[in-house]
């Protein structure tokens, strides 16, 4: 039997086609995303809407200023999901990890400055939760932009960053041996009523990242 049967021939590549390939829109979207991110952790929104104050009652004599809520938020989470929705699944967990990565070892992008010991923070556990958020997010994204789909997307999404923010600060909380008014406090300070505002300007960033998405897409074609 000839050599050449059975021994299959190698193709070698040359040295172009061994070359990873990334396109350069995609290269300028995750550095602007990215920057878009850490950006976000820097701004303060102030938000105010009408609100029941808690104990109304017809007979009490209320001014304008009982009606109306103020709520401070930094956009940080809202603007994940809209990276996830711009982007999908593979560039938004990049400008995931890029963001944690510059934090801890490069650039101080977190809101109380960056470096490894950045880890002792307590809200350290919500940044290291935008990768399971921005991956939960996309998972129902990249699969239809249905409305459901974007719903689920943003509440799972929004829920788990929250989720996993709490837990790894409680656990921090009980290494360094803070009472559970410590836990509690954080809890409706971090989180609370926060998830609902998180919520609403996620899902609001999603839609507005899928039609952004989709005139990329257009102008690409």
């Amino acid at each position: 039997m000839p050599e050449e049967v059975l021994i299959p021939k190698m193709k070698r590549l040359d040295k172009k086609q061994r070359k990873i390939k990334i396109p350069i829109n995609n290269f300028v979207l995750v550095i602007f995303c990215t920057l878009l991110i850490i950006c976000a952790t820097f701004i303060n929104i102030e938000l105010k809407h009408y609100i029941i104050p808690i104990g109304f009652s017809f007979n009490s004599n209320y001014s304008n200023e009982d009606f109306i809520y103020a709520f401070s938020i930094i956009p940080q989470i809202p603007i994940l999901m809209f990276v996830c929705s711009l982007l999908g699944k593979r560039l938004a967990l990049t400008c995931s990890y890029l963001y944690v990565i510059l934090g801890i070892f490069a650039l101080p992008v977190f809101a109380l400055g960056g470096g490894i010991g950045y880890i002792a923070e307590y809200s350290f556990g919500y940044i290291l939760a935008f990768i399971m958020g921005a991956y939960i997010c996309t998972f129902f994204l990249d699969k239809k932009y249905s409305f459901v789909n974007m719903i689920l997307g943003t509440i799972l999404g929004v829920c788990t960053i929250h989720l996993f923010g709490i837990l790894y600060m409680a656990i921090l909380a009980l290494i360094k041996q803070e009472g559970i008014t410590f836990i509690q406090s954080w809890i409706i300070h971090q989180s609370g009523l926060k998830i609902v505002y998180d919520i609403v300007l996620s899902f609001t960033g999603i839609l507005i990242g899928k039609y952004i998405h989709s005139f990329i897409q257009f102008l690409s074609d």
